[in-house]
């Protein structure tokens, strides 16, 4: 989906530095904020905007706007001695959201663009979470969608998409060291001990299988992204904690879906298998690489997946 933008440079903010560069995104009466740090000379500063334009017109792959009326993002130099382009970030939940950025002082648009982080920290936006508990809902759903808006946006093609995802899934299910104990209890002591990507890509396969699911039985009508748009049009300012929204989900949607499953993973002792997920939808493993069916439904739904719903 092609995005226009409209660009309105501001005078200033209280809380950003009165040399720091500031611009306003527009888009369907909904405004982004961008405040880039005075310490970025000219050239990575144009960078860091055509970048900021491209990823948040991959949010809009989801439900067709942003997530929230008014968000914003900021941006500041990493050390220099940083080799990745995105080496921080992190999601600011407030009564105005604000996505924060560290990034390499000099990494290139397409550097930038090709760096998972930015969609990552955007799709956090996708659901209305405080921060509060059950991380592994939340960041699943931001290692989910960080490939989805990667493909939708043309990032990464379908086989590399689903390549990404079986990696996850398989550091998920090597990251064992807290295999026995239930999720919910890994995710709740993860930043102390560790289990980080058996939290994050369980999460995932939550999302992954929930999608799967709603489409099944739908006959296609129904997606998680159809069903987070119906989540943020009621409840987009509510500061809800995740079994709320899991049973609004259910109730928005009219299944017996979200609950239930969230409960199965909450529960589970180790990161749930994925291989009948991926055989569902026409995908083969050999030798540690994804082979993609072309033909019959699985291939078809699994097609569907990477394609934008706003289309």
């Amino acid at each position: 989906m092609r995005v226009t933008f409209v660009a309105l440079l501001l005078i200033a903010l209280p809380a950003w530095g009165a040399e720091d560069y500031q611009e306003t995104l527009v888009r369907d009466g909904r405004k982004l904020d961008l405040h880039i740090s005075s310490e970025y000379e000219s050239g990575p500063r144009e960078n860091l905007v055509s970048w900021i334009e491209f990823i948040s017109g991959a949010l809009l792959e989801v439900y067709g706007h942003w997530p929230r009326r008014e968000w914003q993002i900021s941006i500041s130099p990493a050390s220099a001695a940083e080799s990745d382009p995105i080496p921080w970030a992190q999601v600011h939940r407030d009564k105005v959201d604000r996505v924060e950025f560290f990034t390499a002082p000099k990494a290139t648009t397409e550097a930038l663009k090709h760096d998972w982080t930015g969609y990552h920290e955007l799709a956090h936006l996708l659901i209305p979470y405080r921060g509060w508990g059950d991380t592994w809902f939340s960041e699943g759903l931001a290692s989910y969608y960080q490939n989805i808006l990667q493909a939708r946006s043309g990032v990464l093609n379908e086989q590399q998409t689903w390549q990404n995802l079986y990696a996850g899934f398989q550091r998920g299910r090597a990251d064992s060291r807290f295999n026995g104990q239930p999720l919910a209890a890994v995710s709740s002591a993860m930043r102390e001990n560790g289990g980080f990507m058996r939290v994050y890509w369980s999460g995932a396969w939550y999302f992954l299988a929930i999608d799967i699911r709603l489409r099944q039985q739908s006959s296609g009508s129904n997606t998680l992204d159809l069903a987070l748009e119906k989540l943020n049009d009621c409840c987009a300012d509510e500061r809800l904690s995740v079994p709320q929204m899991v049973n609004k989900l259910d109730e928005l949607n009219k299944v017996l879906l979200f609950q239930p499953l969230y409960e199965r993973v909450s529960a589970s002792t180790e990161m749930p298998s994925f291989e009948n997920i991926f055989a569902s939808l026409g995908v083969t493993i050999v030798d540690g690489e994804v082979n993609l069916q072309q033909e019959g439904p699985g291939a078809m739904l699994r097609q569907q997946i990477v394609r934008s719903s706003t289309l």
